[in-house]
């Protein structure tokens, strides 16, 4: 008994040795600070803002909710990491000795044509492995590096959800509001074409006149019906990101020049994103996983030593199983060393050497990645809103121009073709400021995301 029980404990002892390289990664190949930002104090972040402090429309919010719950991706993300750490626990517990408790009995007939009865009851270990050079213990550190890179992808998955559903309000806001100037733009040339088939009718306008209000009316309705189709797009991809159906009784949304754009966040060091970002975070835990690897191709080379024992009792009669003088025991130890596997075990060394710098490398992308998002991010922010403002006075002469040309076409003064080129200069004006207010809001949402928030509510 004591002799079963001593052993796996001694074996475990003796598992201290690894042949894991140490780990060093590699310097990050960003700048110490962002171009953009003057200055950055090193306690100044937004992934610490919650989501629902930088997205306060009431309806995005509820959307954002509704996404979290449902959506596809985000469970499947959540089951993949519940599936790894299951996949860690497997490997881990190779590490143990298995013991298990077995009974039963044999009636054989020998050379000497006697019938024989055995009869055992006991307790076994089957080949438990003492992992001398670590092999075991560095396929177990491999695995769980691998479960917390699956984790930190699940919060990647998270805060990109997050972001889709918002770029995706976004753009069913800009379909609608488009689509509503669309509509309003095709009701004032339908007017306009009235107005001049009328002048024509009365003899104070041109059949070419009419023929431009025609084609003008027409290319509005075009307009809406492309319009139209975007705005039935846009609501199919917000569902699909939803998971659901749009509810009836979400809050009523704000328009784009009502969306609040926190557009000064403050972006830290670009150091703080190694912390920061899931997906650098997820790299990492990649490169830590192939580290370990090679560790445990290294001690694939050296003698396994493996342990069977059995504790119990046998006795030819099963009334006399249970007596003092039927106890037995077995104890077989076994060293395996490899001496020619046809290069296979150099093969393994190498494919796992060659792994880790596809990591590494991986590892730098993910940096080199968030850094650009970053500073992609500050850009936007520093000049949408000077933009916004240049199209809004552009906007605003364009519909000055076209209540003038009105008045002068009106008056005899202006050309039909005049007034033309005033109205759809007006309209494209309108619709770019649109395209605008969506696209800084975007931008915000995008930054936000890049300098790692999203994870906090």
């Amino acid at each position: 008994m004591r002799l079963i029980f001593i052993t796996p404990l001694a074996a475990l002892a003796l598992s201290a040795c690894s042949l894991t390289p140490p780990l060093v990664k590699p310097a990050p190949p960003i700048p110490a600070a962002y171009a953009e930002v003057a200055a950055a104090g090193v306690g100044d972040t937004a992934a610490g803002l919650g989501w629902r402090q930088m997205l306060l429309d009431a309806r995005l919010q509820r959307l954002v909710d509704i996404a979290l719950e449902n959506n596809r991706d985000l469970r499947v993300a959540s089951l993949n990491v519940e599936a790894v750490r299951a996949q860690y626990q497997i490997q881990d517990a190779g590490r143990y000795p298995a013991i298990a408790a077995n009974g039963g009995g044999v009636r054989q007939r020998g050379a000497d044509a006697k019938v024989q009865n055995t009869f055992t009851a006991g307790i076994a270990m089957s080949a438990f492995e003492v992992d001398l050079f670590g092999r075991l213990r560095s396929l177990s550190d491999a695995a769980f590096a691998r479960y917390l890179a699956t984790q930190q992808g699940q919060r990647a998955a998270h805060m990109a959800l997050i972001g889709a559903v918002a770029d995706a309000y976004l753009e069913q806001r800009l379909a609608e509001e488009q689509l509503a100037l669309a509509r309003q733009t095709l009701l004032d040339w339908r007017q306009a074409l009235i107005l001049t088939q009328r002048l024509h009718g009365a003899q104070q306008g041109s059949g070419l006149d009419v023929a431009q209000a025609q084609g003008q009316a027409a290319t509005a309705e075009a307009d809406v019906q492309a319009r139209e189709r975007a705005s039935a797009l846009a609501r199919n991809n917000l569902e699909l990101l939803l998971g659901a159906p749009l509810p009836a009784d979400l809050p009523a949304g704000r328009p784009l020049d009502g969306q609040p754009v926190l557009t000064r966040l403050p972006p830290g060091l670009p150091s703080d994103l190694l912390a920061r970002r899931p997906d650098i975070l997820q790299a990492e835990y990649a490169l830590v996983a192939a580290n370990a690897e090679i560790g445990a191709a290294r001690a694939a080379f050296f003698p396994r030593l493996s342990l069977t024992a059995q504790l119990g009792l046998a006795s030819p009669e099963l009334g006399d199983l249970f007596r003092g003088s039927a106890r037995s025991w077995s104890f077989a130890p076994q060293v395996t060393q490899p001496l020619f596997q046809g290069g296979q075990l150099r093969a393994e060394l190498q494919l796992s050497r060659l792994r880790k710098d596809v990591a590494v490398l991986q590892y730098e992308q993910a940096i080199q990645a968030a850094f650009r998002d970053v500073r992609d991010g500050l850009a936007g922010s520093a000049t949408y809103a000077q933009q916004i403002d240049a199209q809004q006075r552009v906007a605003a002469a364009a519909e000055q121009r076209r209540k003038l040309s009105a008045l002068r076409y009106g008056a005899g003064q202006d050309s039909r073709l005049e007034l033309l080129d005033a109205q759809r200069q007006s309209y494209a004006a309108q619709q770019t400021l649109l395209d605008l207010r969506r696209d800084q809001f975007k931008s915000a949402v995008a930054l936000y995301k890049a300098l790692g928030g999203g994870l906090a509510e």
